[in-house]
């Protein structure tokens, strides 16, 4: 299975960027997805999941302005970042699991998009 993630770019603060991955996994629907980041000089962190049945998944840190959702049929999550802080700068990966619906054991990994937010 393959993840190609895409979407990242610079964005000024307060502003919006939608993430994309996409799989080649032939059961799509059957793996949870989530996305994760990691900022220059920290570890890679948890930022939202949706499972195989939809549930959604957020950090509290991204909670109302972060959502997380998946389109089946075209083997894709996505994830749209509202109202942008310079916080939210970070290399954005997504993964997915075949068993765990948060996505704490990630079975592949994509390859990473930065988001850059500026002031």
């Amino acid at each position: 299975v393959q993840l190609q993630a895409s979407g990242g770019g610079l964005v000024q603060a307060g502003g919006s960027l939608r993430l994309s991955c996409i799989s080649t996994a032939r059961t799509f629907s059957s793996y949870a997805m989530g996305w994760f980041r990691q900022a220059p000089g920290k570890e890679r962190e948890f930022v939202a999941a949706i499972s195989w049945r939809g549930n959604t998944f957020y950090a509290v840190s991204v909670k109302g302005r972060f959502t997380i959702s998946r389109d089946n049929a075209k083997k894709t999550v996505y994830l749209q970042m509202n109202s942008l802080k310079l916080e939210d700068t970070a290399v954005y990966y997504c993964a997915a699991s075949w068993d765990s619906p948060r996505v704490e054991r990630a079975d592949y990994w994509g390859q990473g998009t930065q988001v850059t937010v500026s002031s």
